[in-house]
């Protein structure tokens, strides 16, 4: 009755988490949720006014299948701003959310049985897309000691004939991680297509970002307006690709999708041309940096330190090793006793069990408190 490869997909574990927090919230239980990677703040004002304006503009109705052409010109614009990268609007396709965009990348390569690199730990849902497109997924480890930096050395002895692509994913989940310039042009020459996972590009506190495309023309870069500009429920996000591929995701777009919301891609044009939406941008991304600090000195307080702390996105991967092996039960189990929700690490791979995440995409009132039961919790097991 169910197909195979659909039986086959893991659950999203941290979904999983946020389901049970919420059934408790409606038995009437005081929740502090820092499982999922949401921005806690409200979308700029002037992105909902663009897109309100758009809806009383009579704009809704399909867009050309690749995005509003305004909206792509933009993005182009962006790249050449912030990373130097020449694409065309020609290259770039808006999707309904980022996710949308992995899926038609692994549709229009992967063969059955081809190969994808990746890091564990990884997002979750990485493996899924590639199994679920008849890939297979091979692993690079990468670990805390090492600031889970991804090493070319480590990913080139794992190319084979059958290697379609290198999944790379900076500022990256569940990590924070940010790849050095250095490490991304060495990635970039290896010979297989890269996909590169930019999303959280605009929320780094040390250090500078580096799109992929600043060092090749043969990749795929993944970004979008959820995390940077707090629009996750907005669903929005692109794909830029060599213009051969850029025209086999359209098609399979054209098939599946038809076209992106249009007023929401109204919206998300004035988010990357308005002056008051980058100063609101820069806020946020202020306020993240203030919780991150906070975050880490109150995990060093309970002796949970992190070696090479985190300098991307908005997520902190944290060694529970002396308390669990089995990530997904003490989550749960914090989650029922404590009214905690994290993320538990099996979710991101082998490499990550007995780790949980923590997302600081919430206020600094609620980190605190959060901290105070995870320190009351902790005490009982101990």
């Amino acid at each position: 009755m169910i197909a195979r490869r659909a039986a086959e997909v893991t659950p999203f574990y941290v979904m999983e988490v946020l389901e049970e927090a919420q059934r408790l919230q409606r038995e009437g239980a005081h929740v502090i949720h820092m499982e999922v990677g949401e921005p806690d703040f409200d979308t700029p004002t002037c992105v909902v006014e663009s897109a309100m304006s758009a809806l009383r503009a009579g704009q809704t109705h399909y867009t050309h299948s690749m995005g509003l052409h305004e909206l792509r010109a933009a993005i182009c614009g962006d790249y050449r701003e912030r990373y130097g990268a020449r694409v065309a609007p020609e290259q770039v396709i808006i999707t309904q959310g980022t996710s949308p965009a992995l899926y038609l990348v692994v549709a229009a390569v992967l063969e059955p049985g081809d190969e994808v690199i990746l890091a564990n730990p990884c997002y979750a849902c990485y493996p899924n897309y590639i199994r679920f497109a008849g890939g297979v997924p091979v692993y690079v480890d990468t670990d805390e000691d090492g600031g889970y930096q991804l090493e070319p050395a480590a990913i080139a002895g794992k190319i084979t004939p059958r290697t379609k692509a290198i999944l790379i994913n900076s500022p990256a989940n569940p990590t924070g991680v940010v790849l050095d310039a250095e490490r991304m042009a060495a990635i970039a020459g290896l010979g297989p297509l890269v996909v590169s996972d930019e999303i959280y590009h605009g929320l780094v506190y040390e250090g500078q970002e580096h799109s992929i495309l600043e060092y090749t023309s043969d990749a795929v870069a993944l970004n979008g307006f959820s995390k940077q500009f707090a629009m996750t429920g907005w669903r929005l996000g692109y794909a830029i690709a060599p213009l051969g591929l850029a025209r086999a995701l359209q098609k399979i777009h054209q098939n599946l999708f038809i076209s992106a919301n249009s007023f929401v891609q109204w919206g998300a044009l004035a988010a990357l041309q308005e002056p008051e939406c980058r100063t609101a941008v820069e806020k946020m991304r202020q306020t993240y940096a203030e919780r991150r600090l906070y975050l880490l000195e109150r995990l060093n307080r309970l002796d949970l330190s992190i070696p090479h702390p985190p300098t991307g996105a908005f997520y902190m991967l944290v060694n529970f090793r002396r308390y669990c092996s089995d990530s997904l039960s003490f989550a749960f189990q914090l989650l029922r006793d404590a009214h905690l929700a994290v993320a538990p690490g099996i979710d991101f791979g082998s490499n990550a069990e007995g780790y949980l995440r923590f997302s600081y995409a919430t206020s600094l009132e609620n980190i605190a408190e959060g901290m105070d039961r995870l320190e009351k919790y902790l005490a009982t097991l101990r």
